[in-house]
């Protein structure tokens, strides 16, 4: 062992972790990892599964329905239950639920021939999993961290995220190529359970307990004065609602189908959503150093690239110019996710997180199943050109609406973590200073 001059022993030198990067968040962002990895291999899994089940494109359609559909349906109540009872047994319950429907779903695959219900059933208790998942999950996130450093540390959070995305999606795929669905199945139900243990570790003494009194309706009656009371924050879910629904339909349906006619086929395409995910995880390091002042309005300008996917593919562009537009896509749409964040963060008084979050991820999604639904009927309805025009020009007339809010425009960053209030205390607050 080596000594100092003084002749004491010299401690080893251990790495510290940043004053921000506390112990939840570190847990918090570990286990989002661990998930984020698992999770976008299985969704590769879960169609092919359905394919050499016997299914067709149709199938694959069901199945993806059937678990967007509970996740509308619950993600209010999963808000409300994760602010009445502690967020950490939320997360761990909803694991726990994903965690066995993927691993029955696995069994299934590597046993026999699943039938189309099995597999929307377990796909469905998935769904539901996740709509109580994640507004505790962002309610927890969001309170983990404190004071100035917080879009950093939100920053790194998305990027672990992104990067899990990407590399679990190119594992995903070759594991499903090497292996076969039901075993990328399995592996995500043991990372399902594997988060959920690290997440089991949170520690929740830093969050006041709830006073008695009121029921679920209640919870979410004060959710949704919160979220209407404030201008800039039910602005921006719907201009994400329709913004979301048109990226949706033009990824999942005209994307593939201007890669099979222009493009090449299935490989271009996917080195193309592989730029997109590289771009994200850019953006979110990029958001390590910078640090807007107008957290919203630098954010929302950034939306505005959003469109120029559906155009590059309405031209169509070649693919190397199209790779380079979705790269400048995912770093610009990760400024505004991190801004979008620190700006919940600094606002929204921490007992309404997860309420907020949920009428957040409730706006995000709730169009998505409609507008994949009616993309087709669109397409043969004005041709595939003029409805990809159309989804570049909605995204860039909704920013724009946005924009003229005038909260969204003015909205500052802060200090540090100042005790935030609902639209009504501030106006409690100011007429007492008025009375004063």
């Amino acid at each position: 062992m080596s000594t100092r001059t003084d002749g004491a022993p010299r401690r080893p030198h251990r790495p510290r972790r940043p004053a921000w990067a506390g112990r939840n968040y570190s847990l918090l962002t570990a286990s989002a990892f661990i998930t984020s990895l698992g999770s976008h291999g299985a969704l590769i899994a879960a169609a092919f599964a359905v394919l050499e089940a016997g299914g067709d494109g149709g199938d694959v359609g069901l199945v993806a329905a059937a678990r967007t559909l509970p996740l509308v349906v619950f993600l209010l109540i999963g808000g409300a239950v994760a602010d009445r009872l502690p967020r950490h047994r939320v997360m761990v319950a909803a694991n726990a639920l994903n965690c066995v429907s993927q691993g029955v779903f696995g069994v299934l695959v590597l046993t026999g021939q699943p039938q189309l219900w099995q597999m929307m059933l377990l796909t469905a208790l998935g769904g539901t999993g996740q709509a109580f998942f994640s507004p505790a999950a962002e309610g927890m996130l969001l309170s983990s961290v404190q004071g100035e450093q917080a879009s950093r540390a939100f920053a790194v959070f998305r990027m672990a995220m992104q990067g899990a995305a990407v590399g679990g999606a190119a594992l995903g795929g070759a594991m499903v190529a090497a292996v076969g669905p039901g075993w990328v199945l399995a592996a995500d139900a043991v990372a399902f359970a594997a988060a959920g243990s690290l997440r089991s570790f949170l520690d929740v003494s830093h969050i006041a307990p709830r006073e008695p009194g009121g029921g679920l309706l209640s919870d979410l009656r004060e959710g949704w004065r919160e979220f209407t009371g404030r201008p800039w924050l039910w602005g921006i879910v719907v201009q994400f609602s329709i913004a979301n629904a048109v990226v949706g339909a033009a990824d999942a349906v005209y994307g593939p189908l201007v890669a099979r006619d222009h493009l090449g086929g299935a490989g271009p395409w996917g080195l193309a959503l592989g730029f997109f995910g590289a771009g994200t995880v850019a953006g979110a390091l990029l958001m390590t150093r910078w640090k807007p002042r107008r957290l919203l309005l630098a954010g929302t300008l950034c939306v505005f690239p959003l469109a120029l996917p559906s155009a590059a593919l309405a031209v169509p562009v070649s693919i190397e110019l199209l790779c380079a537009t979705m790269f400048l896509t995912g770093v610009t749409l990760e400024v505004f996710g991190v801004s979008w964040m620190t700006a919940l963060h600094q606002e929204i008084p921490e007992e309404k997180l997860s309420r907020v979050s949920a009428y957040d991820w409730f706006g995000s999604v709730a169009l998505l199943p409609l507008a994949t639904a009616l993309a087709g009927p669109t397409e043969t309805a004005f041709g595939r050109e003029n409805a990809l025009w159309g989804c570049a020009a909605l995204i860039v007339v909704v920013t724009a609406l946005v924009l003229t809010v005038p909260e969204v425009r003015e909205l500052r960053r802060r200090g540090g973590k100042e005790i935030a209030s609902s639209p009504a205390s501030d106006e409690t607050a100011g007429a007492e200073r008025a009375a004063g």
